[in-house]
């Protein structure tokens, strides 16, 4: 997961702290694409953020076993790109498949875990997801032919042709190490994920999956959309009457932790709506 960069756009809300560690709603940025993660089944995960703000992301999230996890941090030293990712980390894939997320991306729909952890079991190349923006210039954009396949991916296009953007999860069998050690920098001084997608199209090993339906996804990178985000996930909580972004309730559903250990973990927190909530459920479960 990726969890760098400036922050630049909320500034001065990032002039102390990492973008992904601010709140949404009632929890951190960051637990929302680590909970998209860990409901594709993906249960080792590397954090990689500013070196200043790695102590803060361990504070957080720990090595991951409360979980039932490994978690583990790197360092990028210079906004270089989301595609540095795959230098940085190429050690930890190794010669598995392998997952990005985005740290500033909020993804919510029931139905996404299923689609998730299928992509995470079948990838071969590459997967990425695409949904509909009103504002496509501020996005990696595809488009499509008139068969419906993806044509073309343009980062941030000044003129673009769709308003299909592709959003900040994606999926990639081994063969993206040898694919991000090939990526020159673009214009703005980075080694662009658009180019890594490009890559994968250019040998007919991309899919893009597009997302309909209930599905809403945020990129939190604006005052705008972090406070809709925040907004959207407030509301859902009400009508659901339980909290969404719950990492210790994924990690019990997908069954890496018990009953027992949820409740030890509510207790330790249990002066917070959230601390109690993880305390109740630890004895009762009616969730899907």
């Amino acid at each position: 997961m990726v969890a760098g960069g400036m922050g630049s756009r909320i500034y001065p809300m990032t002039a102390s702290t990492s973008k992904c560690l601010l709140p949404i709603y009632n929890k951190p940025m960051v637990y929302f694409p680590f909970c998209t993660l860990m409901s594709a089944g993906i249960r080792e995960v590397m954090i990689i953020s500013r070196p200043q703000d790695r102590a803060a992301y361990q504070l957080l999230l720990g090595d991951g076993s409360r979980f039932g996890m490994s978690v583990c941090f790197a360092e990028q030293q210079d906004p270089r790109g989301i595609a540095e990712a795959f230098l940085i980390a190429s050690d930890f894939v190794g010669d598995s498949r392998c997952a990005l997320a985005l740290g500033d991306n909020v993804f919510l729909g029931n139905e996404l875990p299923a689609i998730f952890r299928k992509a995470a079991i079948s990838v071969s190349g590459a997967i990425v997801f695409a949904i509909q923006v009103a504002d496509p210039k501020r996005y990696g954009i595809v488009n499509f032919d008139e068969r419906g396949f993806p044509s073309l991916i343009e980062e941030k296009p000044s003129n673009p042709t769709s308003n299909w953007a592709v959003t900040g999860l994606y999926f990639y069998d081994n063969s993206v190490l040898e694919v991000a050690s090939c990526l020159h920098p673009s214009s703005r001084g980075e080694l662009e994920i658009s180019d890594v997608n490009q890559a994968f199209l250019k040998k007919g090993k991309l899919q893009v999956k597009k997302l309909h339906g209930d599905v809403a996804w945020y990129d939190a990178g604006t005052p705008e959309s972090l406070f809709a985000a925040a907004s959207h996930v407030r509301n859902l909580q009400r009508h659901q009457q339980h909290p969404t972004a719950v990492p210790e309730l994924i990690a019990l559903q997908n069954g890496w932790i018990n009953r027992q250990q949820l409740t030890q973990l509510g207790q330790q927190h249990n002066c917070s709506e959230y601390g109690r909530f993880l305390e109740t459920l630890g004895l009762d479960v009616h969730f899907d």
